[in-house]
């Protein structure tokens, strides 16, 4: 009895030690999280305001010419930006989105070739699972994204899609929309378009009023609509990288935050079962001391 007694407490004392490590993380993550979600806040507004600046350069001139607006007749290569996190312990975050991006790689159909650029480790790794081929991986930047380490990948986009290399542009995010809720979302980035613009980040969208321009406006475009288009448009795509690799880190630290309560939770659960266990067991070994001392002194009675 005594050596379970033992094996219960050194189970005790474990357990307790797991749980400060899991507070600890929760702590971190709830930290992170505030930061990400106050620069996701902040972020959404300029892509929203930048195409409807497009909007009406569009009553002027023709933007279906610009190489980033103008759509294919038929789609054979296409270019997947996946957004996942460099760590695990996240709850379900990357099993969500990785789910969505083999469901979106499936539908492309057998005839379609997919190549992928990977922003974290964990969404590379599933993808050389799959036989993609990965054009480039980046590490290190999900936790705490900066604009100036978003812009190669921006420009790697749009570099290539206008080249020709591919004819859609695809990207693969989680789509922050509270503390306990997150969206994973796959949607066509590249050519661009206003469904596009108004489904990145649009979960927090509603509290932010659009901006309207009325026919009598008028504009002079200096050099040209068509120069304008050039210098706005590749600023436009970085920018709505940069705020999905923020509505990323923002879900990723709030899942996290939750999956670490979570495990708190089942582990305070957990050590009042040993403790009640315990309890039992140092119980029945007292009993069994008292009977056995009992039986001891009624057999020298008689």
């Amino acid at each position: 009895m005594a050596v379970q007694t033992r094996a219960i407490k050194r189970r005790i004392k474990s357990v307790k030690n797991t749980r400060k490590i899991t507070k600890a993380m929760e702590l971190v993550a709830a930290s992170k999280m505030r930061k990400a979600v106050s620069a996701v806040l902040a972020s959404r507004p300029y892509a929203k305001l930048a195409w409807n600046t497009v909007q009406s350069i569009g009553r002027l001139s023709d933007t279906s010419l610009h190489p980033l607006l103008r759509h294919h007749r038929e789609t054979t290569s296409v270019l997947m930006l996946l957004i996942t996190s460099d760590r695990g312990l996240a709850g379900g975050y990357n099993t969500n989105v990785l789910r969505r991006t083999r469901e979106a790689i499936k539908s492309l159909g057998g005839g379609v070739q997919v190549q992928a650029v990977c922003i974290g480790k964990r969404g590379a790794d599933t993808l050389k699972r799959l036989g993609i081929p990965i054009l480039a991986s980046f590490v290190d930047i999900t936790s705490n994204p900066k604009f100036e380490e978003i812009l190669p990948i921006g420009r790697m986009a749009v570099d290539d899609y206008t080249k020709g290399s591919f004819d859609k542009v695809v990207l693969a995010y989680t789509d922050f929309v509270s503390a306990v809720s997150q969206t994973p979302v796959v949607l066509d980035f590249l050519p661009l378009s206003i469904e596009t613009v108004k489904s990145v980040g649009q979960a927090k969208q509603a509290g932010h009023e659009e901006v309207k321009f009325t026919k009598a406006s008028e504009y002079t475009f200096e050099p040209s609509p068509r120069e304008v288009l050039d210098r706005i448009l590749p600023r436009l795509v970085q920018t709505m990288v940069y705020q999905a690799v923020l509505e990323s880190a923002a879900s990723e630290h709030s899942a996290r935050m939750m999956a670490m309560r979570s495990a708190s939770d089942a582990a305070g659960e957990m050590i009042d079962d040993l403790t009640f266990t315990f309890n039992q067991a140092r119980q029945a070994g007292i009993t069994q001391e008292i009977a056995e001392i009992s039986s001891g002194k009624a057999a020298l009675e008689n």
